[in-house]
Protein backbone atom coordinates (compact mmCIF):
# COMPACT_ATOMS: atom_id res chain seq x y z
CA UNK A 1 0.00 0.00 0.00
CA UNK A 2 1.39 3.39 -0.98
CA UNK A 3 0.69 5.73 1.87
CA UNK A 4 2.60 8.37 0.21
CA UNK A 5 -0.20 8.24 -2.61
CA UNK A 6 -3.33 7.90 -0.07
CA UNK A 7 -2.26 11.20 1.76
CA UNK A 8 -1.32 13.21 -1.68
CA UNK A 9 -4.23 12.05 -3.07
CA UNK A 10 -6.37 13.17 0.28
CA UNK A 11 -4.89 16.33 0.25
CA UNK A 12 -5.60 17.23 -2.87
CA UNK A 13 -8.99 16.25 -2.97
CA UNK A 14 -9.23 17.82 0.56
CA UNK A 15 -8.39 21.42 -1.06
CA UNK A 16 -10.68 21.03 -4.19
CA UNK A 17 -13.68 18.84 -3.68
CA UNK A 18 -13.26 17.44 -0.46
CA UNK A 19 -17.15 15.81 -0.35
CA UNK A 20 -15.64 13.19 -2.96
CA UNK A 21 -16.54 9.78 -1.69
CA UNK A 22 -13.89 6.86 -0.73
CA UNK A 23 -14.52 5.14 -4.01
CA UNK A 24 -14.32 8.56 -5.81
CA UNK A 25 -10.90 9.05 -4.10
CA UNK A 26 -10.19 5.40 -5.52
CA UNK A 27 -10.77 5.88 -9.02
CA UNK A 28 -8.29 8.80 -9.09
CA UNK A 29 -5.52 6.58 -7.42
CA UNK A 30 -6.32 4.06 -9.68
CA UNK A 31 -4.71 6.28 -12.13
CA UNK A 32 -2.17 8.14 -11.25
CA UNK A 33 1.63 7.35 -12.23
CA UNK A 34 4.32 7.49 -9.70
CA UNK A 35 7.15 9.22 -10.98
CA UNK A 36 10.38 9.67 -8.46
CA UNK A 37 12.24 13.18 -9.75
CA UNK A 38 15.43 14.87 -8.84
CA UNK A 39 16.60 18.12 -8.36
CA UNK A 40 16.94 19.89 -11.60
CA UNK A 41 15.07 17.37 -13.75
CA UNK A 42 12.81 18.56 -16.37
CA UNK A 43 9.13 17.08 -16.09
CA UNK A 44 7.81 18.82 -19.06
CA UNK A 45 10.58 20.84 -21.77
CA UNK A 46 9.36 23.71 -23.90
CA UNK A 47 8.56 22.47 -27.18
CA UNK A 48 6.40 19.45 -25.71
CA UNK A 49 3.09 18.60 -25.11
CA UNK A 50 1.36 18.46 -21.54
CA UNK A 51 -0.41 15.28 -21.57
CA UNK A 52 -0.47 15.05 -17.30
CA UNK A 53 -1.90 16.83 -14.68
CA UNK A 54 1.39 16.67 -12.38
CA UNK A 55 0.07 16.26 -8.43
CA UNK A 56 2.86 16.88 -5.86
CA UNK A 57 3.65 14.10 -3.58
CA UNK A 58 6.86 15.33 -1.98
CA UNK A 59 9.40 17.80 -3.02
CA UNK A 60 8.79 21.39 -4.59
CA UNK A 61 8.47 22.21 -8.66
CA UNK A 62 8.62 25.46 -10.39
CA UNK A 63 6.97 26.15 -13.62
CA UNK A 64 8.77 28.43 -15.34
CA UNK A 65 9.51 29.84 -18.64
CA UNK A 66 12.46 31.81 -20.94
CA UNK A 67 11.89 35.99 -21.93
CA UNK A 68 14.45 37.67 -23.24
CA UNK A 69 16.59 35.09 -22.38
CA UNK A 70 15.51 35.64 -18.92
CA UNK A 71 14.55 32.65 -16.47
CA UNK A 72 11.24 33.96 -15.32
CA UNK A 73 9.38 31.74 -12.47
CA UNK A 74 5.40 31.43 -12.89
CA UNK A 75 4.24 29.54 -10.50
CA UNK A 76 5.63 27.12 -7.30
CA UNK A 77 3.82 23.72 -6.17
CA UNK A 78 4.59 21.54 -3.03
CA UNK A 79 3.17 18.83 -1.22
CA UNK A 80 -0.55 18.17 -2.12
CA UNK A 81 -0.12 20.53 -4.90
CA UNK A 82 -1.66 20.68 -8.34
CA UNK A 83 0.75 21.44 -11.77
CA UNK A 84 -0.93 21.81 -14.88
CA UNK A 85 0.45 23.97 -18.20
CA UNK A 86 -3.93 24.41 -18.81
CA UNK A 87 -3.11 25.77 -22.33
CA UNK A 88 -1.10 23.03 -24.49
CA UNK A 89 -2.72 20.08 -22.08
CA UNK A 90 -6.27 21.12 -23.28
CA UNK A 91 -5.25 22.51 -26.76
CA UNK A 92 -2.85 19.74 -27.01
CA UNK A 93 -0.03 22.07 -28.20
CA UNK A 94 3.39 22.72 -27.63
CA UNK A 95 3.69 24.76 -24.25
CA UNK A 96 6.63 27.39 -23.76
CA UNK A 97 5.98 26.57 -19.70
CA UNK A 98 8.73 24.10 -18.49
CA UNK A 99 8.40 22.34 -15.16
CA UNK A 100 11.32 21.70 -12.80
CA UNK A 101 12.15 19.60 -9.68
CA UNK A 102 13.24 21.90 -7.17
CA UNK A 103 14.64 19.07 -4.81
CA UNK A 104 14.55 15.56 -5.09
CA UNK A 105 11.13 13.99 -4.35
CA UNK A 106 8.06 12.22 -5.57
CA UNK A 107 5.04 13.32 -7.90
CA UNK A 108 1.60 11.39 -9.31
CA UNK A 109 1.44 12.05 -12.97
CA UNK A 110 -2.94 12.31 -13.82
CA UNK A 111 -2.77 11.37 -17.57
CA UNK A 112 -5.48 13.65 -18.73
CA UNK A 113 -6.75 11.80 -20.96
CA UNK A 114 -7.48 8.80 -18.42
CA UNK A 115 -8.86 11.72 -16.30
CA UNK A 116 -11.68 13.07 -19.34
CA UNK A 117 -12.85 9.16 -19.70
CA UNK A 118 -13.47 9.08 -16.27
CA UNK A 119 -15.00 12.67 -15.86
CA UNK A 120 -17.80 11.24 -18.32
CA UNK A 121 -19.28 8.65 -16.31
CA UNK A 122 -18.44 9.45 -12.91
CA UNK A 123 -20.02 12.74 -11.23
CA UNK A 124 -17.46 13.37 -8.65
CA UNK A 125 -14.24 13.12 -10.87
CA UNK A 126 -15.76 15.80 -13.24
CA UNK A 127 -16.47 17.83 -10.29
CA UNK A 128 -13.22 17.11 -9.40
CA UNK A 129 -11.56 17.83 -12.44
CA UNK A 130 -13.65 21.53 -12.73
CA UNK A 131 -12.50 22.28 -8.81
CA UNK A 132 -9.18 21.89 -9.88
CA UNK A 133 -9.32 23.91 -13.35
CA UNK A 134 -11.24 26.69 -11.26
CA UNK A 135 -8.56 26.97 -8.45
CA UNK A 136 -5.46 27.34 -11.00
CA UNK A 137 -7.71 29.68 -13.12
CA UNK A 138 -8.15 31.73 -9.55
CA UNK A 139 -4.47 31.12 -8.50
CA UNK A 140 -3.47 33.10 -12.00
CA UNK A 141 -5.79 35.99 -11.40
CA UNK A 142 -4.67 36.36 -8.22
CA UNK A 143 -1.26 36.35 -9.53
CA UNK A 144 -2.04 38.79 -12.21
CA UNK A 145 -3.51 41.30 -10.32
CA UNK A 146 -0.96 41.46 -7.94
CA UNK A 147 1.42 42.18 -10.66
CA UNK A 148 -0.95 44.65 -11.84
CA UNK A 149 -1.56 46.15 -8.77
CA UNK A 150 0.64 46.11 -5.98
CA UNK A 151 4.16 47.06 -4.99
CA UNK A 152 7.08 44.70 -4.86
CA UNK A 153 6.65 44.66 -0.43
CA UNK A 154 2.95 43.62 -1.03
CA UNK A 155 3.88 41.43 -3.60
CA UNK A 156 6.26 39.54 -1.07
CA UNK A 157 4.34 40.55 1.66
CA UNK A 158 1.94 38.30 0.11
CA UNK A 159 3.65 35.63 -0.55
CA UNK A 160 4.92 34.94 2.93
CA UNK A 161 1.75 34.97 4.27
CA UNK A 162 -0.14 32.83 1.44
CA UNK A 163 2.85 30.65 0.37
CA UNK A 164 5.53 30.22 3.31
CA UNK A 165 6.79 27.09 1.80
CA UNK A 166 7.81 28.72 -1.42
CA UNK A 167 10.02 31.70 0.80
CA UNK A 168 11.69 28.50 3.41
CA UNK A 169 12.40 25.78 0.23
CA UNK A 170 12.79 28.05 -2.95
CA UNK A 171 16.34 29.84 -4.06
CA UNK A 172 15.77 33.34 -3.63
CA UNK A 173 16.40 33.71 -7.25
CA UNK A 174 13.46 31.81 -8.57
CA UNK A 175 11.17 33.69 -5.91
CA UNK A 176 12.69 36.99 -7.04
CA UNK A 177 11.20 36.14 -10.81
CA UNK A 178 8.21 34.98 -9.51
CA UNK A 179 7.63 38.35 -7.85
CA UNK A 180 9.11 40.19 -11.07
CA UNK A 181 11.68 41.97 -9.08
CA UNK A 182 15.69 41.53 -9.07
CA UNK A 183 17.20 39.77 -6.75
CA UNK A 184 19.06 42.73 -5.26
CA UNK A 185 15.48 44.45 -5.11
CA UNK A 186 13.89 41.34 -3.14
CA UNK A 187 17.09 41.40 -1.22
CA UNK A 188 15.88 45.15 -0.02
CA UNK A 189 12.36 44.03 0.75
CA UNK A 190 13.97 41.25 3.06
CA UNK A 191 15.56 43.53 4.96
CA UNK A 192 13.08 45.97 4.71
CA UNK A 193 15.01 48.86 3.28
CA UNK A 194 12.13 49.32 0.64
Amino acid sequence: MDTLLKETVSAVVNSRYPDMTSSGRKQLEDILVKKEVEKGELLLKEGEISRNIVIVGKGMLRQFYYKNGKDLTEHFSYEGCVVICIESTLKKEPTRLMIEALEDGVVYLLPYDKLLLLAETSWELNMFYRKTLEYSLIVSQIKADSWRFETARERYNFLLRTDPEVVKRAPLSHIASYLLMTPETLSRVRSGAL
